[in-house]
């Protein structure tokens, strides 16, 4: 709390029987005009006043917020908590644990290395879809999780043991995002300052998942940062930022019926990727803010790191106390919230005036049924034209066979697929031939398979083999997931069947979604299309959808099959969702379900029938789309707080299985060298107390050189990997089986494994290769400047001494917040990134990781200056760090031919905070020093 109260802002509030001190916003002119988003980082401040990171000036900044100036003043913003992920979770403890045995060597005290904060995980990255369609498809999923990842879970119970402050929440329980919303979030916290008196202040949390801004929808400002921020935070070091834009988007009229709240968040996600919002923060006004239901607030939070903004909030307001009060809060903390916020300004108030840097607006009523893809979530397609859509969009991902474009007449079309193998005459799956409005021209390639069950169809360019109901965003909301429900069973009833080639799956985000399912009986019609209870976690939307049965997987390879995935998640990247499947949709939970008993993106749901009753009639997707008008009084005949009690009573203590693991114990983690999961960390080796001076970069060499949306998943994917990528060689060397191998994510507290799979995303293109896909690159070492893998010619570089600089384009690192994007790349030897432009949270992550982050002059990119990435490049002017931050650095990159391109790159170290990591070599050497 603060030292100092520089605008005697120190106060009480009384709250039933208790008194609670506050730092009353009030006291600084300037703050009441403020956003609800920047009255939060006021309060933060007045709170933390100690003269050194946080100042008087700092508070007076911000009361003065300038909306259209643009962003120039630091400030220290200090979290109440963090929340993790495993995936991200493993590598931070491993950082943690490691950062202790650095501290004694030292000479320090390891106890110091203890989070401060609350820190909060949840296991939900982990589990994976390998069986489904089954009844015992949950149970087994587990089996095989707890199998797979023992170790990484022994690992993570010895932390919940050795740190104080930092509690697990154990597997199979839900998503983080939705166990955040449902139970960890206080909304306003209820601590005592360091004299033991009550205090309240609001809630605020990083994550270490870019989602984390779901839980804005709540009133709770947060975002998400990298592993290697939060470690910092955890450790109580403040996050330095600017001063943000404020965008103010106003949200009237309701949702029509026929569409859900993905099609809503889908539509703001490519409005606000349009408009620009990289940077800023979104805050939603107006009084249509009062009549969007809490889960949808946090839907369309949730989807901030797809536009791009660092967080996307609503204001406290009597939905916030329903919801907080329907989720289990007891009365007293819901009083706290109410009392607080109305004491500080923070309450929604149509009629109140605040400036926005921005507007935008959107009527719900103009929302229409729409997916996005087939590679980006921001890319919206009205439902309607989803297939005039695909069609023009599939000869980009077809390369060999299937490529001659047939002409064929929709009746012709229709007729044949009602009497070929891909809809047996006389099965449940029979196609009767349909009108349609016009001729559609697209490649085929039509190939026979026999499925595992005996089942004799055809595969076919944009058939779907993936449909699954997965990911925070949607798995969150009632309103979308009992709509699935209540659309299985009209089409159970009418006798509709998924189509014997789509895998699949349902994964809830909390085991409250299974509770209402079994309370309204949905489970025995979601069954029957074989949408059955596969696991709690993210499953397919992370990677982990499972892979293909064989049957199929073998011909889309063999035949070289352009198939898709349907998800009803937030992101789908390239080579993100199954490495057999080219083209991935997002869709809403209900639609997920109709394009598995459609079976292929080929599919015009106005003009196209699912099937036929058992009378013979046709039946549309209109014929089973449940009634908004039913969803809500289902909804409200089932939800009770009952639930939410009952399912989080005891959701740190796990089940037999978690339980029964075996532990180590002790401050210090007794490292295995054999182990390929759990690896000490190697970012401390060396170090000494007192940095070395900042140097410039000479005779630097491209490892890579990119496109445009290069993403943290091409950087750093999380899914799974073959034999013959350097990863997989690395594991099969160790003596681990294919069937073992897991997944990259699950590996991350191994950096062996990690700086293999570094820009190893199967999909990647590397602009020094032609035409060539995945984690390669030129060797310039080498006579000839062979093709080599990424991490081979990196590793002959390091051998020669050679630094190394990747080249990008626009939205570099965009994607989620995984560390990993920046400690590989910083394994690697890569001493700097040249791109036009960076998304937030990985330009932050390339500084803590001590790579230094540029872009192009303005207009520039790395084909307008003729660069090929065959030159060597020195970088002058870095060495200017050492004592300020230069605005450019003057690169010079020397051409074979003998010839330079000259050009001052933009140094974007945006903050004194950045500076400081950035000299240390990174903030977790910097943190450790700060400590010693």
């Amino acid at each position: 709390m603060s030292t100092l109260d520089s605008f005697h802002a120190r106060d009480s509030i009384e709250v039933g029987d208790k008194t609670y001190g506050i730092y009353r916003l009030g006291a600084v002119d300037g703050v009441d005009h403020l956003p609800y988003s920047l009255k939060i980082l006021a309060e933060n401040l007045l709170r933390n006043e100690d003269g050194k990171n946080v100042t008087k000036e700092h508070v007076q900044a911000l009361a003065q917020w300038d909306p259209q100036a643009e962003p120039a003043t630091e400030i220290q913003f200090t979290p109440a908590r963090v929340v993790m992920q495993d995936f991200t979770g493993v590598p931070c403890v491993v950082d943690l644990a490691t950062m202790r045995e650095a501290v004694a060597e030292l000479g320090g005290d390891p106890d110091k290395i203890n989070p401060l904060n609350p820190a909060e995980m949840v296991i939900d990255h982990s589990v994976v879809v390998d069986v489904f369609g089954r009844e015992d498809a949950l149970e087994r999923n587990m089996e095989i999780e707890y199998e797979r990842n023992r170790e990484r879970y022994q690992f993570l119970r010895w932390g919940q043991g050795a740190f104080e402050n930092f509690r697990v929440v154990p597997p199979g329980t839900g998503i983080v995002h939705q166990v955040n919303i449902e139970h960890l979030a206080r909304t306003v916290f209820a601590t005592k300052d360091a004299d033991g008196n009550p205090i309240a202040y609001p809630d605020t949390c990083v994550g270490t998942d870019s989602h984390t801004t779901m839980v804005n929808g709540l009133g709770v400002l947060g975002w998400g940062v990298g592993g290697i921020e939060a470690e910092a935070a955890m450790l109580g070091q403040p996050i330095s930022m600017l001063i943000p834009k404020v965008v103010g988007f106003k949200l009237s009229g309701q949702i029509p019926a026929g569409a859900t709240a993905t099609d809503v968040v889908l539509t703001i996600t490519q409005m606000l990727r349009e408009h620009g919002v990289v940077g800023k923060f979104v805050e939603f006004y107006g009084e249509g803010v009062g009549a969007v239901p809490l889960a949808n607030r946090a839907t369309i939070g949730n989807m901030s790191p797809e536009f791009g903004s660092t967080a996307s909030i609503f204001p406290i307001d009597d939905v916030t106390l329903d919801y907080l009060r329907l989720t289990g809060r007891d009365e007293e903390s819901i009083a706290l919230v109410e009392a607080y916020a109305k004491a500080q300004g923070l309450w929604h108030d149509t009629a109140h005036e605040v400036k926005y840097s921005e507007y935008l607006e959107l009527d719900l009523s103009t929302v229409v049924p729409s997916i996005a893809g087939p590679k980006r979530p921001q890319d919206r397609i009205k439902l309607s034209e989803a297939k005039q859509s695909f069609a023009g969009t599939l000869p980009d991902y077809i390369s060999g066979k299937g490529l001659e474009e047939t002409e064929l007449d929709r009746n012709l079309e229709a007729s044949m697929e009602a009497s070929d193998p891909v809809a047996p005459a006389g099965s449940e799956d029979e196609v009767k031939p349909v009108e349609a409005k016009q001729s559609t021209k697209r490649p085929h390639h039509r190939v026979d398979v026999t499925l595992d069950d005996g089942t004799k169809t055809q595969l076919d360019h944009g058939h779907v083999v993936i449909a699954s109901i997965t990911s925070c965003t949607n798995t969150s909301n009632p309103s979308v997931m009992m709509a699935a429900g209540l659309l299985a069973k009209n089409a159970n009833e009418k006798g509709l069947k998924s189509k014997p080639w789509v895998k699949t799956s349902m994964a809830p985000g909390s085991k409250v979604v299974t509770e209402y399912y079994d309370k309204t009986g949905l489970w025995e019609h979601l069954d029957a299309l074989g949408f059955n209870l596969a696991g709690y976690g993210c499953t397919t939307c992370i990677g982990n959808s499972g892979p293909l049965p064989e049957a199929i997987s073998k011909v889309v390879n063999s035949e070289d099959l352009t198939v898709v995935s349907v998800l009803s998640g937030n992101r789908n990247f390239e080579g993100r969702i199954n490495p057999d499947v080219k083209m991935n949709y997002l869709a809403s939970p209900p639609l997920v379900i109709a394009y598995a008993l459609a079976g292929t993106m080929d599919f015009d749901f106005e003009t196209q029938p699912l099937g036929q009753d058992q009378q013979g009639n046709d039946v549309y997707l209109k014929d089973i789309w449940p009634d908004p008008d039913l969803v809500q009084e289902t909804i409200d005949a089932t939800l009770s707080a009952d639930m939410y009690k009952e399912k989080y009573a005891d959701v740190f203590k796990g089940d037999e299985r978690w339980r029964s693991l075996q532990t180590p114990e002790g401050a210090t983690f007794a490292w295995d060298e054999d182990s390929t999961y759990i690896r000490k960390a190697p970012f401390f080796e060396g170090m000494q107390r007192e940095p070395e001076p900042v140097k410039d970069i000479e005779g630097a060499r491209v490892l890579l050189k990119l496109g445009d949306s290069v993403t943290t998943d091409h950087i750093s994917p999380a899914g799974s990997f073959k034999p013959d990528t350097p990863a997989g060689q690395y594991l099969v060397e160790n003596g681990v089986k294919r069937k073992d191998f897991n997944s990259y994510g699950s590996r991350r507290g191994n950096h062996e494994v990690m700086v293999r799979g570094t820009f190893a995303n199967i999909r990647i293109r590397n602009e020094l290769l032609d035409g060539v896909e995945g984690g390669f690159t030129r060797d310039f070492t080498s006579e000839g400047a062979p093709q080599v893998s990424v991490y081979e010619a990196a590793q002959r570089y390091a051998k020669a001494g050679i630094p190394l600089v990747v080249l990008g384009g626009k939205e570099y690192g965009s994607g989620s917040s995984r560390d990993w994007a920046a400690k590989g790349t910083s394994l690697l030897g890569v001493k700097a990134v040249i791109t036009e432009s960076f998304e937030r949270i990985h330009r932050s992550n390339l500084i803590g990781m001590g790579v230094l982050p540029l872009q192009f002059p303005e207009g520039e990119d790395r084909n307008t200056l003729g660069l090929d990435g065959t030159e060597t490049f020195d970088i002058h002017g870095i060495d200017a760090l050492n004592s300020e931050i230069p605005s450019t650095v003057a690169v010079t990159a020397h051409r074979e031919d003998g010839t330079d391109v000259q050009f001052d790159a933009r140094v974007r170290i945006d903050t004194p905070g950045e500076a400081e990591y950035y000299r240390h070599g990174g903030i977790l050497q910097y943190v450790l020093r700060h400590l010693l």
